[in-house]
């Protein structure tokens, strides 16, 4: 039975990590070769099966994810990170400072990815909680909720955007639909959340916080820091670029020589690598710094995110083993003559990968794998089965997950005021994105 044999390759992917600490990306490979031999693949044809699904995996999302990440670094090294954040908390002021800080993490969280807006952040929001006498983690849930918002929804993240192409979905829509999503449910998960867990978890917010947890850190004087609306601008340009080619093919289907051009422009790619010169400009040469500093920073930026496109690609190639191997097929079959919906399918696939390997990005890669056989009726919009997988991926946040020791530590509590926080933060973060994407379902 296929889907007994991907519960078995999941339990030996999750032993392979957990246990044998055996690195991620070899754990892919490993239990991708172990799956499709029970799936019954011909073995001489299994290594170009995993072959593929690493290529075709890659070869669409290293372009866009490695000018991400240079973007995010040019940003966070140049001080612009820190000036979107220390401005607005500073126009906003004590009585809508959760706002403010809800706010700079969902600018700073789209160029930046989650664990690089943390340390980012954590530092100013420590600094600001401690000048007005109240609990970091007041500050620390919504700017940790934001952080995850983007991560989960939106591109140029991992996860949507190499889900984005499993799925066939236009990531100009995505990053659209997803900021849809995302503003609400960054509102729930972290202000409204904030309430209920201050009023049911009081011990969590006598916390001070451990900033030494960070180690060394760069320390930017206001003043020395890109000004905030270029700031902000250039953090941007990706949803910028991208917004516009979609909204034009909206309003402006028919094919014509303007419309080439901002397709063009708009192309996830083509807009990564124009954001991404703008920002050696805005960030680097008109700061004057030398030419060779913003070389190292980009240089930096893809060293930080190498093995991450690793692990990336084997997901990609477990993905390609359970499509060639036809569990997805038998899985749409499933679900062939039940009502529910593939949205729904979708998010509780990945919330149980999710809780079983941790990563959300590898959960919601496998999730494609298995339920992209069921778009092909073309019953549902590839975009809100994006935002569904990104939903269920990021719920319960757990010790077998990075991010859970990072909160932990940084945020300085116990593994029980872990679990009353976090975890259930990111719970009501899924649940909640599950809800506002079954919502705009209505409408598309």
């Amino acid at each position: 039975m296929p889907i007994l044999i991907v519960a078995i390759g999941v339990l030996v992917l999750l032993f392979l990590i957990m246990k044998v600490k055996l690195n991620t990306f070899v754990s892919l490979v490993v239990t991708s070769v172990i799956v499709a031999l029970f799936l019954g693949m011909d073995p001489t044809t299994i290594i170009a099966t995993i072959e593929k699904g690493i290529g075709g995996q890659l070869g669409h999302l290293a372009l866009v994810f490695g000018f991400g990440a240079m973007l995010g670094k040019l940003v966070s090294d140049a001080g612009g990170g820190y000036r979107i954040a220390t401005t607005l908390i500073d126009k906003f002021g004590r009585k809508q400072i959760q706002f403010a800080v809800v706010i700079a993490s969902f600018i700073i969280g789209i160029a930046l990815f989650f664990e690089v807006g943390l340390v980012l952040l954590i530092p100013i929001v420590y600094a600001i909680a401690k000048e007005l006498k109240i609990p970091f983690l007041y500050l620390g849930i919504p700017m940790a909720a934001a952080l995850n918002v983007t991560h989960a929804f939106l591109p140029p993240h991992p996860g949507p955007t190499a889900i984005s192409i499993a799925y066939g979905a236009n990531i100009g829509q995505v990053l659209l639909l997803g900021i849809l999503v995302g503003i609400p449910t960054t509102l729930v998960a972290g202000p409204l959340f904030n309430k209920f867990a201050m009023k049911f978890f009081p011990d969590a917010y006598k916390k001070d916080g451990n900033i030494s947890a960070l180690g060394a850190r760069k320390e930017f004087k206001l003043e020395e820091t890109p000004g905030f609306a270029i700031s902000v601008l250039t953090s941007l340009f990706p949803v910028i670029f991208m917004g516009i080619a979609t909204i034009y093919a909206l309003l402006f289907p028919a094919e014509t020589r303007i419309k080439e051009v901002i397709d063009f422009i708009g192309t996830p790619g083509t807009a990564m690598l124009i954001s991404l010169l703008l920002a050696i400009y805005t960030m680097g040469r008109a700061r004057k710094i030398p030419m060779k500093d913003v070389g190292n920073t980009l240089t930096h930026s893809i060293s930080q995110i190498a093995m991450m496109l690793l692990i990336i690609g084997g997901g990609g190639a477990f993905k390609q083993v359970l499509v060639d191997g036809g569990v997805g097929d038998y899985v749409a079959t499933l679900f062939n003559n039940s009502s529910m919906s593939p949205l729904l399918v979708a998010w509780i696939i990945a919330a149980i990968l999710r809780l079983c390997l941790g990563s959300a990005t590898v959960a919601a890669l496998t999730t494609a794998g298995l339920v992209a056989p069921m778009m092909a009726a073309g019953t549902v919009e590839p975009a809100l089965m994006v935002l569904a997988t990104g939903a269920g991926s990021v719920i319960s946040c757990h010790v077998n997950d990075a991010g859970f020791w990072m909160i932990k530590e940084y945020f300085g509590l116990s593994m029980k005021q872990t679990f009353q926080t976090w975890t259930l933060l990111t719970t009501v973060l899924s649940v909640t994105g599950l809800g506002c994407v079954l919502l705009l379902g209505m409408f598309f």
